[in-house]
C-alpha cells in the first residue's frame, strides 16, 4: 500500500498552508488589533475560529467524502450543490478574493512609491495579472512548487515579520472602537469570515486530496489522514501568523492612528521599523505571497467552471483573469466594503454544510435536515448582511433584535431550533437513506 513520506506530508502541510496565506490573512489581522485596542485577544479568539477553526475542518470534512465540493453537497440536490459551489467559486475568485490579492500587494508595496493614483493601480493590476495569466495557463508543476520553494519563502518571511512584531513594537495600544469595545469576540468572530479561509477551503479541498492522490496514494482512510495532518500544519501556521500579526497592529497605534485598512497598518509599522529597504523586501514578498494565492484560485475557479461550462480551460483562464483585473481597480477599501455583506450572508449556509457533514449518518435523510436547516441559515444571513449595509433602516425591528443580532449571527439561533424540528419529523417520517452515499 502506497503511503506519502515523511518530506511529501510536510511539503503537503507546507502547499495547503500556501494556499490559504493570501491578501486576507494578511491585511485584516492588523485592522482587527488596531481597532480592537487593548480588547485585542479576545477579538483575536474570535478571529481564529471563523478563520482557522472552520478552514481547518471544512479540510478534513471534504477529505472524508473524497474531496469534491459537490459530494459535500449532494445531500441539497445537484442543481442546488452547483449553485453553492459555484457562489463560492466566484467569491474566493473573480469576485472579491482574487482581486483583493492584486490591491493588497499595490497598497503594501508599490503605492507608498507612487502614491494611491488610480493610473498606478491599473500599471500595476495589468502587470500582475498577466503573470497571473501565465502561470495558470500551464497548471502542471504549480503544487509542486508551491508546496517545496515558494511556501518555504512565504513562511521565512511571515516568521520575520512575525518575530518583529512581539520584539520591536511600534508603540503603545490605543483604545477599541465602539463595536470592540461591547462585543470583542463576536465582532472578531464575523471579521473572520473575510479571510474567505472556509469558502477557500471548500475550493481548495479537491486540490489538496488530488494532491495526495498523485503522489499514488488510493486509501481513502489514509487520504482523509494526510488531509487532516496538512489541515492541521495549515491551522498551526496560520494561527502563529494571526497572532502575530494581531500583535503588529495592536501596537501600531502611534503610527498608524488613522488607518482604513490592514495594508495602511502593515506599511506603517513595516516603514518605522525596517526603514525604506524593509519596506521594499516586504513588498517583493507579498507580491509573491499574494500572486501564489490568485493563481491557485485562478486555475480552480477555471478547472471548476471548465465542467459545467462550453468553455476551455484556458479561455476560463483569460476571462476569470481579465474580470479580476477590472474588479481590482475599484481600490481595496471599496472591495472590503462590497464583500462585506455578501459573505455575511452566503457563510452561514457553508458553516452548516460542513458542520452537519460529520453527523449525517445518524439521520434518516440527510436531505429532510440539511435542505431546511441551510434555507434558514442562508435567509438570517442574508438579514445579518443587510443589517450590516445602508438598508438597514429597512429591516423591521423584529429582524433587527433578534439573538445575536447585534454579533452578526442572528441566523444561529433560528438555523439550530430548525434542526431541531428536522431531527424530529425526519424520525416520524423514517426510511429513505438514498443521499448516505
Amino acid at each position: 500500500m502506497k503511503v506519502l513520506k515523511g518530506q511529501d506530508i510536510l511539503a503537503l502541510g507546507f502547499m495547503t498552508f500556501a494556499l490559504f496565506v493570501g491578501a486576507g490573512n494578511i491585511i485584516f489581522p492588523p485592522i482587527v488589533g488596531l481597532q480592537s485596542g487593548p480588547n485585542v485577544w479576545m477579538a483575536a479568539l474570535g478571529f481564529l475560529v471563523t478563520a482557522v477553526g472552520l478552514p481547518v475542518i471544512t479540510v478534513i470534512a471534504l477529505a472524508k467524502v473524497g474531496g469534491g465540493m459537490d459530494a459535500l453537497s449532494s445531500p441539497i440536490g445537484k442543481f442546488f450543490g452547483g449553485l453553492l459551489a459555484a457562489v463560492c467559486y466566484l467569491s474566493v475568485g473573480p469576485l472579491f478574493a482574487t482581486p483583493r490579492t492584486a490591491t493588497v500587494s499595490f497598497e503594501v508595496g508599490v503605492a507608498p512609491l507612487t502614491g494611491e493614483s488610480p493610473l498606478a493601480l491599473l500599471i500595476y493590476s495589468v502587470v500582475y495579472f498577466a503573470v497571473v495569466l501565465a502561470v495558470s495557463m500551464y497548471p502542471g508543476k504549480l503544487l509542486d512548487t508551491v508546496g517545496r520553494f515558494l511556501a518555504p519563502l512565504k513562511i521565512i518571511a511571515l516568521a520575520v515579520l512575525g518575530i518583529a512584531a512581539f520584539a520591536l513594537p511600534a508603540g503603545t495600544i490605543g483604545e477599541a472602537q465602539p463595536a470592540y469595545a461591547a462585543a470583542a469576540f463576536s465582532k472578531g468572530f464575523s471579521d473572520g469570515y473575510l479571510t474567505m479561509d472556509t469558502l477557500g477551503a471548500l475550493v481548495f479541498g479537491i486540490v489538496i486530496v488530488n494532491a495526495i492522490r498523485s503522489r499514488g496514494v488510493e486509501s481513502p482512510k489514509l487520504i482523509t489522514r494526510y488531509a487532516i495532518i496538512a489541515g492541521l500544519i495549515a491551522g498551526l501556521g496560520l494561527v502563529l501568523v494571526y497572532v502575530s500579526l494581531f500583535r503588529l497592529g495592536a501596537g501600531s497605534h502611534d503610527i498608524a492612528a488613522d488607518a482604513t485598512n490592514g495594508a495602511m497598518v502593515l506599511h506603517a509599522y513595516v516603514q518605522h521599523t525596517f526603514g525604506s529597504l524593509g519596506s521594499g523586501f516586504l513588498a517583493v514578498l507579498i507580491a509573491l505571497a499574494c500572486l501564489v494565492t490568485a493563481v491557485g484560485l485562478t486555475c480552480a475557479c477555471a478547472e471548476y467552471f471548465s465542467q459545467i461550462l462550453p468553455l476551455s480551460y484556458r479561455a476560463l483562464v483569460v476571462i476569470l483573469a481579465g474580470f479580476s483585473l477590472v474588479i481590482s481597480n475599484l481600490g481595496l477599501t471599496k472591495l472590503i466594503m462590497f464583500s462585506i455583506p455578501v459573505l455575511t450572508a452566503i457563510y452561514p449556509p457553508c458553516i452548516v454544510v460542513v458542520g452537519l457533514s460529520f453527523v449525517k449518518d445518524l439521520w434518516n435523510s440527510p436531505t429532510r435536515i440539511l435542505a431546511p436547516v441551510m434555507l434558514v441559515s442562508l435567509v438570517f444571513g442574508v438579514v445579518d448582511a443587510i443589517k450590516g449595509s445602508s438598508f438597514a433602516h429597512a429591516l423591521p425591528d423584529a429582524l433587527a433584535h433578534l439573538p445575536f443580532s447585534n454579533e452578526g449571527m442572528a441566523w444561529l439561533v433560528p438555523s439550530v431550533v430548525t434542526l431541531a424540528v428536522a431531527v424530529v419529523c425526519d424520525r416520524m417520517l423514517g426510511k429513505p437513506r438514498e443521499a448516505l452515499a
